[in-house]
C-alpha cells in the first residue's frame, strides 16, 4: 500500500511541476486543531469541540477520504509552532497524503514536519509576512510539498476579495485573485481557497470566488468552506472549478459520509476515486 500511495502521489506530484491538474476530483475532510483537540466553529469563531485528532485520522483514512488537512489554527495568531508530537501521532494513522498547517514559518520547520510523517505542509500567515518562503520551500521540499493557504472575505465594495492572516484576524488589503497568480510564481503547488464568509455556514462554497481564483492559476485549487449539502460538492467542483473540495462540520457531524459524497458525483459524471 505505502508504495502504491508513493507511486499516486509521484505521478500527480509530475503533473503538478508541469502546470497540470489531477484528472479525478478529491475529497477532503479537514481536521481544525486546538489545544491538542479537533474543534469546528463559524466564520472562524465559536469554536466547538468535536474530537481526538488521531482518532478523527484513523476514521477518516478508513472512509475513503482522498487525503487528510490537519490545521493548527491557532499556531500564527499564539506565534508558536504546530505541535509535533501530535502530527506524528495522526501521520501513523494514514495510508493516505497528509497535509499539515499553523505556525509554520521556516525551512527548518517544513522538514521537521514533513519528517514527522506529513507529506505536505500548507502555509498562510508566514506566506504573506515573508513571500520568498514559498521559493525556498518550493526548491528545497518540491513544489508538490507546498501548500498555500488563501483565507478570504469579500472586499467592502464587493468587487473582489481581501487575503486575510492570523486564522481570519488580520486584513491585508491583498486581492486574494493576484495573490494566487503569484504564489504559483513563486512555486507553490496547491492552493487551499477558504472562504471566511462561508466558513461553517454550510450554504454553500462560494462559487465566485473559488472560480475566480481557480481560472487565474494551473496548479490544483481545493475549495474550502460553506460544505452543507451533496449538491454543493458538486457544485464546486463543476462550477467553482476547484480540483478538490474540503469540508469539516458535514464530516465531523456524520451528516453524510464521504463515500456519499463520492457516489452521488460519480452518478453525476464526476470523476472520483472509488473503492
Amino acid at each position: 500500500m505505502a508504495v502504491l500511495l508513493w507511486k499516486k502521489l509521484l505521478e500527480r506530484s509530475q503533473a503538478i511541476s508541469k502546470g497540470g491538474k489531477d484528472l479525478a476530483k478529491r475529497i477532503i475532510p479537514c481536521l481544525d486543531v486546538k489545544e491538542g483537540r479537533v474543534v469546528k466553529g463559524m466564520e472562524f469563531a465559536d469554536l466547538k469541540d468535536v474530537g481526538d485528532p488521531v482518532e478523527l485520522a484513523s476514521f477518516y483514512d478508513k472512509a475513503g477520504a482522498d487525503e487528510l488537512v490537519f490545521l493548527d489554527i491557532t499556531a500564527s495568531y499564539e506565534k508558536r509552532e504546530t505541535v509535533i508530537e501530535l502530527v506524528r501521532r495522526t501521520a501513523r494513522q494514514l495510508s493516505i497524503p497528509l497535509t499539515v498547517g499553523g505556525g509554520i514559518s521556516d525551512l527548518n520547520q517544513i522538514g521537521n514536519l514533513l519528517k514527522a510523517g506529513a507529506d505536505k505542509v500548507s502555509l498562510g500567515t508566514s506566506a504573506v509576512k515573508n513571500p520568498s518562503l514559498v521559493n525556498e520551500a518550493a526548491s528545497t521540499f518540491g513544489r508538490q510539498c507546498i501548500v498555500v493557504a488563501i483565507d478570504a472575505k469579500c472586499s467592502e465594495d464587493g468587487k473582489g476579495w481581501e487575503v486575510y492572516t492570523h486564522g481570519g484576524r488580520s486584513a491585508t488589503g491583498l486581492s486574494a485573485v493576484n495573490w494566487a497568480r503569484e504564489l504559483e510564481e513563486r512555486g507553490a503547488g496547491e492552493i487551499l481557497l477558504t472562504s471566511m464568509d462561508r466558513d461553517g455556514s454550510q450554504d454553500g462554497y462560494d462559487l465566485e470566488l473559488t472560480a475566480a481564483v481557480s481560472e487565474a492559476v494551473n496548479i490544483p485549487v481545493i475549495a474550502s468552506g460553506g460544505a452543507g449539502s451533496l449538491e454543493h460538492f458538486w457544485l464546486v467542483l463543476t462550477r467553482g472549478k476547484s480540483e478538490a473540495a474540503l469540508a469539516a462540520s458535514v464530516f465531523h457531524s456524520q451528516t453524510f459520509t464521504i463515500m456519499q459524497v463520492k457516489e452521488y458525483l460519480a452518478a453525476k459524471g464526476v470523476e472520483v476515486r472509488l473503492p
